[in-house]
């Protein structure tokens, strides 16, 4: 009696081969899968490295007239359209148009906080009225503030009016020995000094003491 062919040593053998070898040539190609997307992660990673900084393809002036606008907020506590015409004019900065947009449009500034600064040193260094510092913040030939930094500015600062029309009335006796009917209308006229007549009588009447 023969043994079935299954039965035999040899053909175990050969089926053992043969599984051993589909197991490892399927493990090859699950190496070589998992190995694609590091490769293409690495390929992804050194394309963004190779893409330039936005920063990179701004020209130099602009950068300058950056760097000229944020000087001029800060130490100055200019206004945005003050410090646009002075990066522009021939008598100040001289930069191109381009070059001054380019420095606004990136300038981020409190231009209310500036308005307010301003406003403050109006009052405490030449003793202007209320009014006559909201004109002189918005005026063209001024500050060039917009209605609403100048409104905030003048909400918000803390100054004695009446003090300074008694400081403005003592200038005009010793500078220029005006009487004080004549101070007094100084002081209250729309083309001199606007104080309200409550804060020149407040000065004509505490001149001389």
């Amino acid at each position: 009696m023969k043994k079935p062919f299954y039965k035999k040593w040899w053909v175990w053998l050969i089926a053992i081969i043969i599984i051993g070898a589909a197991a490892s040539g399927g493990s090859g190609d699950d190496k070589k899968d998992e190995a694609k997307p590091a490769a293409t992660e690495a390929k992804d990673d050194s394309t963004k490295k190779e893409e330039p900084k936005k920063e990179d393809n701004v020209p130099g002036e602009h950068k300058s007239a950056l760097k000229k606008a944020e000087s001029y907020a800060k130490a100055m506590s200019m206004s945005k359209v003050a410090i646009s015409k002075q990066l522009t004019s021939e008598n100040g900065e001289k930069f191109s148009a381009e070059a001054a947009k380019y420095a606004m449009d990136n300038l981020e500034f409190d231009w209310k906080a500036n308005a307010l600064k301003k406003a403050e040193t109006y009052s405490e260094t030449m003793y202007m009225s209320k009014q006559g510092i909201y004109d002189q913040l918005i005026s063209e030939n001024g500050e060039k503030f917009t209605k609403e930094e100048a409104q905030y500015a003048i909400d918000n600062m803390k100054a004695d009016f009446n003090k300074n029309a008694l400081e403005k009335a003592k200038t005009y006796q010793e500078t220029m020995s005006m009487s004080p009917k004549a101070i007094k209308d100084q002081l209250t006229s729309k083309h001199g000094e606007k104080f309200t007549k409550e804060e020149a009588q407040y000065a004509i009447d505490n001149l001389n003491n």
